[in-house]
């Protein structure tokens, strides 16, 4: 009774010698999480501490790829030589087959089996987890362990063990990811906003036709940046340019054209006061952008003539230019070719009568007449004219703020599709 009892004390003082090894390898796991940002380091010290533990020479964490196609080690001990990436469909790695697999392999040392050269005597490779709010767990990587320094197997205990701290890897490696996510969004929102800036200092002040000109614009991107665009130009005492712009997309790609076309625009124009000439001139600056970007630009470019009484004007394929005429309909001035960037051809002029007194020219994108209210309903064009008011009275400003009112009363505050553009010129 004495050499069992005896037997029985020492089983388990080596049973609670083991445990106090795992608890205090699980509990320094925790201070490593605790107090290491970066997730490099606070794997690479992970993986010593259990290649210790568990007495491995060699082992290696392997985390899954965004593409979701291939493991990469992010942390690496006692191997021979470096480490490389394995794709998840290799069949003889056995970090693979343990990602694919969904389970722990623990490999004695006298298994006969294919691997990809990593092995040293017994393996033990663990996937790495981690469990969501729909307690569905999610796959990110594994740790491979091998070269075992007594030569021993690895055991079910340690299969255990290692599948306890791979949780807390797979934790520390999920919450890695999203403050990643979180720094990217706010830096990218940072960045928008500025590009946002940037792009709406682009835009000239109404100010600049001044006093040949009273204008009034505004131009609201459906996202940070777009490409709607406008431009004024004071040619002469007493001749003004106006151009408004339409880019075939929204958000940066459109953008960095818009801003292309309105540089160049802004040479062109000092140029010619002939608005075919000027578009097609812009065109020719910008033709190898739009072919490779597969974009076109609809452009409504028009000189008004205060001394000869008349707007000759270009219009490549935009819809929405009217001139207004005080107790009448709008009158439209209609595309005489398609957008640029849609031809080689240049564009055409043409010259229609200008009663500098009266008369209110008005330049809209379809992002303003496209919009949808909550029903799916389209504000369409004649709401927009309907809140125009051409009487010699209104200054631009109100006109504006007369659309834009209309609009929002319309849409009820739902987001734009499109960006929206308006500008409104008297002379």
């Amino acid at each position: 009774m004495t050499r069992d009892l005896e037997r029985e004390v020492e089983e388990t003082a080596r049973e609670l010698a083991e445990r106090y090894e795992e608890i205090n390898l699980l509990y320094s796991i925790s201070e490593i999480l605790g107090r290491t940002v970066s997730l490099d380091e606070a794997t690479d010290k992970i993986l010593h501490e259990v290649s210790d533990t568990v007495g491995a020479r060699s082992g290696v964490i392997y985390v899954i790829e965004p593409d979701g196609a291939t493991l990469a080690p992010i942390a690496v001990v006692g191997t021979r030589g470096p480490v490389k990436a394995v794709a998840v469909s290799d069949e003889r790695s056995l970090a693979s087959r343990a990602f694919r697999e969904r389970h722990s392999l623990v490999i004695a040392p006298e298994d006969d089996i294919d691997d990809d050269g990593y092995r040293r005597g017994a393996v033990l490779a663990v996937p790495i987890t981690w469990t969501g709010q729909d307690l569905r767990p999610v796959l990110l990587g594994v740790i491979c362990l091998t070269e075992r320094t007594t030569g021993a197997p690895f055991s079910a205990g340690d299969s255990k063990l290692i599948t306890a701290i791979a949780t807390q890897i797979g934790s520390a490696i999920q919450n890695a990811r999203l403050v990643r996510a979180s720094i990217e969004q706010q830096r990218l929102a940072q960045e928008m906003r500025l590009a946002h800036d940037l792009q709406m200092k682009l835009l000239p002040s109404v100010g600049v036709v001044a006093p040949n000109a009273h204008a009034a614009a505004r131009v609201v991107p459906a996202e940070s940046v777009g490409g709607d665009f406008y431009h004024l130009f004071r040619l002469t005492p007493t001749i003004t340019g106006v151009m408004i712009g339409d880019v075939s997309s929204h958000g940066y790609r459109a953008a960095l054209i818009m801003a292309l076309a309105m540089s160049a625009a802004a040479i062109h124009a000092q140029s010619t006061l002939d608005p075919g000439a000027m578009l097609h001139a812009l065109l020719h600056s910008m033709r190898d952008e739009l072919e490779s970007t597969e974009m076109f630009i609809t452009l409504f470019y028009g000189i008004i003539d205060r001394d000869a009484r008349t707007l000759t004007y270009a219009n490549t394929g935009h819809p929405h230019a009217f001139v207004c005429h005080p107790h009448t309909d709008p009158q439209r001035i209609g595309a005489l070719d398609p957008p640029l960037g849609m031809s080689t051809d240049a564009p055409s002029t043409r010259v229609v009568p200008w009663d500098p007194q009266h008369d209110l020219l008005v330049l809209f994108t379809d992002g303003i007449t496209d919009a949808l209210n909550a029903n799916g309903e389209v504000m369409g064009e004649k709401r927009v004219l309907d809140a125009i008011t051409c009487d010699v009275d209104i200054p631009p400003e109100e006109v504006v703020r007369r659309v834009f009112t209309a609009l929002e009363d319309f849409t009820g505050g739902v987001r734009p599709r499109d960006d929206l553009t308006l500008v409104v010129v008297r002379n």
